[in-house]
């Protein structure tokens, strides 16, 4: 038992998280999930998420995968288990997986409590099991994935009642103190601090004997029992004192050994956490060898050495751009998303391996890690000289020769380009949550919360995890709307589910409002929320304007469907007109081609464009190139041989008094920095000239003369690298944007 405690003690010393067992009763009803965590104490999901599942009126526990498990770890004898189960499968198929509940003694050997093999309750269902006395793991292992998926939700594990044997529990205050867990103290230096422990008997005949009551570990002699009971009659208690005097200021750790004739708790260990002064004892190292993993568009994994010796936990920073020059506080304890300075908190704990999320394309993060010993008030950071490395996300991961055998000069461009992007992995509609939400599109904010944005409107919805759609009033928009689908009113089909055209935005506010109308210029607004706008545009007609920055990514979005299942099932996807009976018009293309230069991909959309590709297999070829909108006609999905590129001419480009349409265009592109401006115009002239990063900052300037004809112009600033940059040309209140890769 010695060896055991003295093995323990060093744990503690490394990782105050090391042990946390569940106290019983305990339940969960997953209404606080995160991912990925903080989870209750003794509860450790791996591979599950959490949802909202229909039938279900909170979040639930998804199995999705086989090999999705929940332990739950508790402390003393459990009484009964009840969980609520619902099998989910798609198109009322038949659900023909494995799902188990076992329970072991150690955690590491397992036997089965419940099998439920190929469940056909479709709307949940409690269950209750009766573990065995001697448990303290109880697992839900979705043991064989075959279809669908399970749901559980309401679990509770019951302490068992109390027998006549003597059962010893120990607690400060109200609040339980575990066998083996973790108290801490706090005191000045040199001075005596008292404090209460309640030794209970919850037996109900036999008396509790205290055998003895010993300090030992690293700092035993700023420890001492100066009061404990050698018995403790049934249903009873008595207090036992703990005098703490530390001898230095900082860290101070003992183990309070209670030697008793519980069967079940003998000895009962207290592990003592004791703070002399204000903080815990500052490490003396930080971590090293801070390297990048894993490193796209959309995503980065990060691990580093240990420090060594070994500090409780780390604190890791991030920034774009710069280095980071903010420090944390002594005294305070960080969560993900909470700022320091300019710099933002991404993790806080003892894993040496992380991966921030938000990364977006071609973007510089630099990273700071600081060690750091003591819980809560009595944290102290080590701040000198703290682990730092930058890393930079790639640009667009298009893969070589993706489009090879597609060209905007072949009569069958338009069949070419959707049979290069249909078909491709069919997800769910209902996992959009999980599958884009979760791990792209939101971001940290502070407090440990979320925040989402609504492409439409521009709000940022701060959230709790999970992401509930309901709760938080949000939805799955389609941006080529269900009801113009030739399909509609049939789901779960592809087009239905296609990620590239699915985005969050308000229900009620943005979604509702723009209903089925199609995308266009409110030049007199009806209906506003934020940045999105419902009104009448120029012809009268009614529409709807997201925000400026979203225009291009519904443009894209839009042309995809459009591409991707022209001719699928011989419907036609051409873009509806008239939409409906009491919409007796439809989306203007040039509005769309417009849009798509005004607003070219930017660093998140190109991400999201990698990452989309990465889960359902295939790209928007309109992110890829702004010049293939200009060879389609939406209106009739024919090819349109020999058209003005770029194409937004005629509603966008640099217009003279006279209105003739001027045509800029770049070449070659991509190019090493050296391009010729090529344009065709009856006049000449003076523009406004600016180069622009995917960040959006500004890296040149000027004024230049266009002159009919080609207009050689060196496109040299220092330091400049190699990735995407936008040319502005601005006249007469009118902008003409280019997009330039330099190679």
């Amino acid at each position: 038992m010695k060896k055991i405690i003295c093995f323990f003690l060093l744990i503690l010393a490394l990782n105050l998280s090391a042990f946390a067992q569940a106290l019983l009763p305990t339940s969960w009803d997953f209404s606080t999930a995160q991912t990925p965590g903080p989870y209750p104490t003794g509860w450790t999901p791996s591979g599950t998420d959490f949802y909202t599942t229909s039938g279900n009126p909170g979040i639930a526990c998804k199995f999705l995968l086989t090999g999705n498990t929940l332990i739950i770890n508790f402390t003393t004898t459990p009484g009964n288990i009840t969980y609520d189960l619902k099998a989910n499968t798609a198109n009322s198929a038949a659900y023909t997986s494995t799902f188990l509940v076992e329970e072991s003694a150690n955690g590491t050997t397992w036997t089965i409590l419940h099998s439920h093999a190929n469940l056909s309750i479709t709307a949940f269902t409690s269950f209750t099991d009766t573990p065995l006395n001697n448990s303290r793991y109880i697992r839900f292992n979705l043991l064989v994935k075959a279809s669908g998926n399970i749901a559980l939700d309401n679990v509770t594990i019951a302490a068992a009642a109390a027998g006549p044997a003597q059962q010893i529990n120990i607690k400060q205050g109200t609040t339980a103190v575990l066998n083996g867990g973790i108290y801490i103290l706090s005191s000045a230096v040199s001075t005596i601090t008292p404090t209460t422990f309640t030794v209970q008997n919850l037996g109900t005949v036999n008396t509790l004997n205290i055998t003895s009551a010993t300090i030992s570990g690293t700092n035993a002699s700023d420890f001492n029992v100066s009061s404990s009971p050698s018995t403790v009659a049934a249903l009873s208690s008595g207090n036992l004192v703990v005098d703490f005097t530390p001898a230095a200021a900082g860290t101070r750790n003992a183990v309070l050994t209670i030697a008793n004739d519980d069967v079940n708790a003998n000895p009962y260990i207290i592990n003592l956490y004791g703070i002399g002064g204000s903080y815990a004892t500052e490490p003396t190292a930080q971590a090293t060898n801070l390297t990048f993993s894993n490193v796209k568009s959309y995503t980065l994994s990060a691990s580093f050495s240990a420090a060594s010796p070994a500090p409780e936990g780390y604190i890791i920073l991030r920034k774009k751009g710069s280095a980071i020059t903010d420090i944390p506080a002594d005294g305070s304890v960080y969560k993900r998303g909470d700022m320091i300075g300019s710099a933002k908190v991404v993790y806080s704990g003892t894993a040496i391996s992380f991966t921030p999320n938000n990364i977006v394309a071609s973007t510089g993060y630099y990273f700071a890690v600081f060690t750091y010993n003591g819980p809560g008030v009595y944290r102290n950071y080590l701040t000198p000289s703290p682990l730092m490395a930058n890393v930079t996300s790639l640009g667009s991961m298009q893969p070589v020769g993706y489009y090879n055998g597609i060209s905007t000069a072949s009569t069958t461009f338009l069949a070419d380009l959707h049979t290069k992007i249909n078909p491709h992995t069919q997800l769910y509609y209902s996992n959009y949550g999980p599958a884009v939400i979760n791990v792209f599109a939101s971001r940290d904010t502070a407090n440990n919360e979320r925040v989402v944005t609504c492409v439409y409107s521009g709000q940022n919805k701060v959230y709790t995890e999970p992401f509930d759609w309901t709760t938080n009033g949000f939805s799955r928009e389609h941006t080529y709307s269900h009801n113009w689908m030739p399909t509609n009113p049939a789901q779960l089909l592809p087009e239905y589910e296609d990620y590239h055209h699915l985005y969050p935005t308000n229900q009620n506010s943005a979604n509702a409002t723009r209903s089925n109308y199609p995308l266009g210029e409110v030049i007199t607004a009806s209906t506003t929320y934020l940045e999105g706008k419902l009104g009448l545009n120029a012809q009268g007609q009614t529409v709807y304007e997201p925000r400026e920055s979203h225009k291009g990514d519904a443009a894209r979005a839009i042309m995809y469907v459009a591409t991707c299942y022209t001719t699928v099932g011989g419907n036609s996807w051409a873009l509806r007109n008239p939409i409906s009976s009491t919409i007796q018009y439809g989306q203007d293309q040039n509005i769309l081609k417009k849009w798509n230069y005004q607003d070219p991909p930017d660093a998140w959309e190109i991400a999201r464009n990698d990452f989309i590709e990465s889960i359902q297999g295939n790209r928007n070829p309109f992110v890829d190139s702004l010049q293939y909108a200009c060879y389609i006609d939406f209106t009739t999905m024919t090819k349109i041989a020999g058209p003005n590129v770029p194409c937004n001419a005629e509603v966008l480009g640099i217009r003279d008094n006279e209105k003739i349409n001027d045509l800029i265009s770049l070449s070659p592109n991509p190019n090493n920095g050296n391009f010729a401006i090529n344009y065709f115009s009856v006049t000449n002239k003076k523009v406004k000239f600016k180069i622009v990063d995917i960040l959006g900052q500004i890296l040149l300037a000027n004024e230049i003369n266009l002159t009919k004809g080609t207009n050689q112009m060196d496109m040299s600033i220092p330091n400049l690298k190699k990735g995407i940059y936008f040319l502005e040309f601005e006249s007469d209140n009118n902008k003409h944007i280019e997009k330039v890769v330099i190679q």
